[in-house]
């Protein structure tokens, strides 16, 4: 064997320049914000969020090249990025937990400060059987379209995984949409009282969580649409699929817990 052939499965990661520029790329993304929340002016912020697209987006292309392009992501190396995937979604039920734990705490023990009722007697809640069950119809038919995608991967239609890809993204803009219009005529706010702040802090990650899943999806659609992803080599678009799972579920409970039962 010769002295530059690679000897194992393993992928021994290059020198990369993107993880310290996206580490202070947040840096300046949060002293903008907390910038724009003081003063008003937007400039740092923006161009934080200008940074840390770029280098997201640098160092994602490189892990496409590794992946698509270089070989770098054996089978070996694979199963690693599927350990990594599942504790971090492990660790986004904990985060969601936590504001599960914040609106029970506040609603099965109200405090005389708000009435000992819950909810508030000021407080005007949202119909779940209105616009939060059309969301939730949304979330349960994208589970299903991303799972035709899935499949039709597996099969090596890819017709039936553009459409089914197309179908998930759309179907992501349309929930947020529909979130965006809840927000907006809400009849109540984040700072008001602790079911505003519990409400908007719970449904509004879960909303953001939408909004970067549906990123991930498009992102798979665009690779796709290039002819990335292999029948026996796709896990970039899998675990896509396992976080918007995800979503699906934490929405499922968040409908029942907080529009249904906390209503």
């Amino acid at each position: 064997m010769s002295a530059g052939e690679k000897k194992h499965d393993f992928h021994l990661v290059d020198p990369s320049p993107w993880p310290i520029f996206t580490s202070f790329a947040c840096l300046v993304l949060a002293f903008g914000t907390v910038y724009f929340l003081h003063a008003k002016v937007m400039w740092l912020m923006l161009i934080g969020f200008a940074l840390l697209f770029y280098g997201a987006f640098m160092w994602f292309r490189d892990v496409v090249l590794e992946a698509e392009h270089q070989g770098h992501h054996t089978f070996v190396v694979q199963i690693s990025h599927r350990y990594g995937m599942t504790l971090f979604i492990a660790s986004e039920v904990m985060f969601f937990v936590a504001w599960f734990w914040a609106f029970f705490n506040a609603s099965l023990f109200p405090t005389e400060q708000i009435g000992s009722i819950w909810p508030p007697e000021s407080i005007k809640t949202f119909d779940p059987w209105d616009i939060p069950l059309i969301n939730t119809l949304i979330l349960l038919l994208s589970g299903t379209t991303v799972t035709w995608a899935h499949h039709a991967l597996i099969e090596n239609d890819r017709k039936g995984l553009l459409h089914g890809l197309i179908l998930t993204v759309f179907l992501g803009f349309v929930f947020t949409c529909f979130q965006a219009y809840e927000y907006h005529h809400a009849a109540f706010s984040i700072s008001g009282n602790i079911y505003g702040s519990t409400f908007f802090m719970a449904t509004g990650f879960h909303g953001f969580h939408v909004i970067i899943g549906t990123i991930f999806l498009a992102v798979c659609l665009a690779r796709v649409s290039k002819g990335h992803f292999k029948v026996e080599h796709h896990f970039g678009f899998e675990a896509a699929a396992w976080y918007w799972h995800f979503v699906d579920v934490v929405w499922l409970f968040l409908f029942a817990a907080i529009y249904i039962w906390g209503s």
